[in-house]
């Protein structure tokens, strides 16, 4: 997909990075951080290891696999940089998207075991500007793997039943559905999926995280926009997506052709294009910039919103045609931004309206994106609901 919600574990996890440690939550540094002691296993890469109390379980996670840790890192001066023992929450990721020492280190333990890892540089964070510096050191604690899902059999190639649009896509239906009702490439659907490369090399799953996936339709690669509108709620289909459809030889994404699993757990349909979106009625305001309105909700407020207020709102926009280019209704989660952050006649029109209020804007294009490459072109048409001014 343009984006598939990849996960990017830019230190353990994204949301990890810039944690600030006081001196009462920091957890002591073992005696022997500054090096691996004689009796530390080491492997051909450099990592070093000790098992500190042995795991009850028998099987190690697989690098595709997801697993639950408590951990504490240390740089080997004995500070402290991260540690999920003292935000008392322990982290799940997919095992293949943290640093290198993790990836290998995690396959040598199973569930119940705690293990001290000294891990080099050049298996951590690579001298990386803004990551701890030089070989760092942790304890890890595994407490729980899941297994990935396994690559299907005719992941190299649709099979001959599989069922062949004309852009290249082919699919095939694992489970059929409940629903009857297809989205359109304008909804936002939430999906369970997994992805593999040809030679069965898992790259993403939802599974794994644990947690479904929910995005509009059309902010995705194409074959997945052309796929997910095959579907009804409650199938579960295979995808094998023609590279062209898919990242098209984008650096740093998956390369050649791609097979997904795919299950439709919800449509959530794009609001539908008002009658009179081509152009502004009749009674519609009109302000001396140009920007047209109609209050479509009355407001329960009696303030107005400044240029240097920040707002909370439910909004969609569509371009004079009828095509929907963004929804924070579709999303299912309200927008929050500075008025003056916004493009010219947001930062006018919301002005206009107190709490509580539904309006539709006109907005000519010099107050929108002014023909600017890459954003919608032309007047464009927004329904916004002021939720909040903060």
């Amino acid at each position: 997909m343009k984006s598939l919600r990849n996960p990017v574990f830019c230190w353990l996890l994204c949301a990890v990075a810039g944690v600030q440690l006081s001196l009462a939550e920091a957890i002591p540094a073992p005696p022997d951080v500054a090096a691996p002691p004689a009796d530390a296993a080491v492997t051909e890469s450099g990592l070093a290891s000790k098992v500190l109390v042995p795991g009850t379980g028998t099987e190690h996670p697989a690098a595709a696999d997801s697993v639950t840790v408590h951990y504490t890192g240390w740089t080997t001066d004995g500070k402290m940089f991260d540690s999920s023992s003292t935000r008392g929450k322990p982290a799940t990721f997919p095992l293949n998207r943290v640093i290198a020492g993790w990836t290998e280190g995690l396959q040598l333990m199973v569930v119940g075991e705690t293990r001290r890892f000294w891990i080099p540089e050049t298996l951590a964070y690579k001298g990386q500007q803004g990551r701890p510096q030089g070989m760092l050191v942790f304890d890890v604690e595994l407490l729980e793997m899941t297994q990935a899902p396994k690559a299907p059999a005719d992941v190299a190639a649709p099979p001959e039943d599989a069922a062949k649009t004309e852009s290249g896509l082919a699919s095939k239906v694992i489970k059929a559905g409940t629903g009857s009702e297809h989205p359109s490439a304008a909804d936002t659907v939430s999906v369970h999926y997994s992805g593999w490369t040809t030679d069965g090399n898992m790259f993403d799953s939802s599974l794994t995280r644990g947690q479904p996936a929910k995005f509009p339709l059309d902010q995705v690669i194409a074959g997945w926009t052309e796929g997910v509108q095959l579907m009804v709620v409650g199938e579960t289909r295979r995808f094998w997506i023609p590279e062209e459809l898919a990242y098209a030889g984008r650096a740093g994404a998956p390369a050649g052709m791609l097979v997904f699993d795919v299950e439709l757990l919800e449509i959530v349909a794009a609001p539908k294009a008002p009658a009179d979106v081509a152009a502004p009625p009749a009674d519609a305001e009109v302000t001396d910039s140009g920007l047209a309105s109609k209050v479509l909700s009355a407001g329960t407020g009696s303030t107005h919103p400044t240029a240097s207020n920040r707002v909370t709102v439910h909004y969609s926009g569509w371009t004079t045609d009828g095509k929907m280019f963004d929804s924070s209704v579709a999303r299912g989660e309200p927008a929050t931004f500075g008025l003056g952050q916004v493009i010219a006649g947001w930062t006018e029109g919301l002005q206009l309206m107190v709490e509580g209020e539904t309006r539709r804007f006109w907005i000519p294009q010099k107050l929108a994106y002014a023909g600017r490459a890459g954003a919608p072109a032309g007047m464009l048409v927004f329904d916004v609901e002021l939720i909040k001014i903060q």
